[in-house]
C-alpha cells in the first residue's frame, strides 16, 4: 500500500505530485484547497484491485473522494479528468 506500510519510490512521489497538479488545474482550485493522492490496494475479491485515490479537501467543505481504477504510475491525466468529472 502507498504511503503506509512502505516507503514510496520518488517515482510514486513524483507522479503524486503530478495528479495533484493536474487536479488542481481541472477543478481550478487555489492553493487554499488540499489534494491528496494515495495508491489503494485492496486484497478482496470483490474490489477492483489497484486504484488511484485523489482527496481534495476545501476549507469549509465536505471532502470530496474521486477514484482511478489505476496503479498510481499508470494513471494518465485522460482518466483524472473523467475520475473529477464524475
Amino acid at each position: 500500500m502507498f504511503g503506509l506500510f512502505r516507503k514510496s519510490s520518488q517515482a510514486e512521489r513524483d507522479r503524486a505530485a503530478t495528479i495533484k497538479q493536474m487536479a488542481r488545474e481541472i477543478l481550478d482550485l487555489g492553493e487554499e484547497t488540499t489534494i491528496s493522492v494515495s495508491e489503494i490496494q485492496c486484497g478482496d475479491a470483490a474490489c477492483p484491485g489497484t486504484e488511484t485515490v485523489i482527496l481534495v479537501m476545501q476549507p469549509g467543505v465536505k471532502t470530496k473522494a474521486y477514484k482511478v481504477l489505476a496503479p498510481l504510475l499508470e494513471v494518465e491525466r485522460a482518466a483524472v479528468e473523467r475520475a473529477l468529472a464524475g
